[in-house]
């Protein structure tokens, strides 16, 4: 397992030396940054021109991600999206993240990990394998809502979604419906030998274009939301924003208002409801009436 991981957060090093403020960059400064960077994250250093080169074949394999080599200039990303070079700078978070977690000898020191630690996360490696193969996978589903009633599924896996501190499975069913899956709640995870056709229309970056975390209901309609929070408030929700979609319209002594763009799910709710000690709801009145049902009913079952 630690040579996949070890492999994969190579992919991700690549990719995020290449997306800095240097357009091109040379053979010999990328294997002497990749080699320093793995040794720091405790795996075997000794990378070469062709570990380099196959790594960049994996890489437009996996991630769709064309890297060329000017020559006399270096190695460069072909069409660079800014967007999308925060995406894997946000990964290489994660992968480090995660594997500090696994390696508890070396990092007990330093790192203070969550007490409810997601489970599922060792099955990453062979997920992502299963997808950049193209290949059936077959695992049990606990379904919660359900009374943890377990069901079998056989899918086509396209996508990895890390949302909210939880990863998830983007496959095609059995009737070829785009499903997410936790994979906390994957149970007996069996990648098979059958390969499919991958269907590569589907847009990742519309997916989840208009919601918020993993849930995204097309029969929910897209709505213009106005908030306002508190000064205080305002500065937490302007560093981590609710939604790509949200645009400051007011940030001063009295208050910080936006506005969103997007389906206003269960995920959505509550993640207002988690700073809710200033928020005004000004917009949609649908919106309103549903934080302030909640409200009233959380203070009928908090009656002193």
């Amino acid at each position: 397992m630690k040579k996949n991981m070890g492999r994969l957060i190579r992919y991700i090093l690549i990719i995020h030396k290449l997306s800095g403020h240097k357009k091109y960059v040379s053979a010999e400064a990328l294997i002497s940054y990749l080699n320093l960077q793995m040794d720091l994250r405790g795996y075997e250093v000794g990378i070469s021109q062709r570990t380099l080169q196959r790594d960049i074949k994996e890489i437009a394999d996996m991630f769709d991600v064309e890297i060329k080599n000017y020559r006399g200039y270096g190695y460069y990303i072909a069409d660079r999206i800014e967007e999308t070079d925060i995406r894997y700078q946000e990964l290489l978070l994660n992968f480090d993240l995660l594997t500090s977690m696994n390696q508890v000898s070396q990092s007990v020191g330093y790192i203070i990990p969550e007490h409810h630690r997601p489970k599922g996360i060792e099955s990453i490696p062979a997920i992502i394998n299963a997808i950049k193969e193209h290949r059936i996978t077959e695992f049990d589903y606990i379904l919660v809502r359900k009374g943890d009633k377990i069901i079998s599924k056989r899918v086509k896996p396209h996508f990895l979604k890390e949302s909210l501190g939880l990863w998830y499975l983007l496959a095609l069913d059995e009737h070829d419906a785009l499903k997410a899956y936790g994979i906390d709640r994957m149970r007996n995870i069996h990648v098979t030998d059958t390969t499919f056709k991958r269907d590569d229309s589907i847009n990742p970056d519309d997916l989840f274009k208009h919601s918020y975390g993993i849930w995204d209901d097309p029969s929910i309609p897209i709505e213009d939301i106005e908030l306002s929070y508190s000064p205080l408030d305002g500065k937490f929700v302007k560093t981590t924003p609710l939604h790509s979609s949200q645009k400051i319209l007011a940030d001063n002594d009295d208050e910080f208002r936006i506005s969103l763009r997007l389906r206003i799910t269960n995920d959505f709710v509550m993640a207002l409801l988690s700073r809710s000690a200033s928020l005004t709801v000004i917009r949609p009145l649908s919106l309103l009436k549903r934080i302030n049902e909640i409200y009233r009913n959380a203070l009928k079952r908090n009656e002193l």
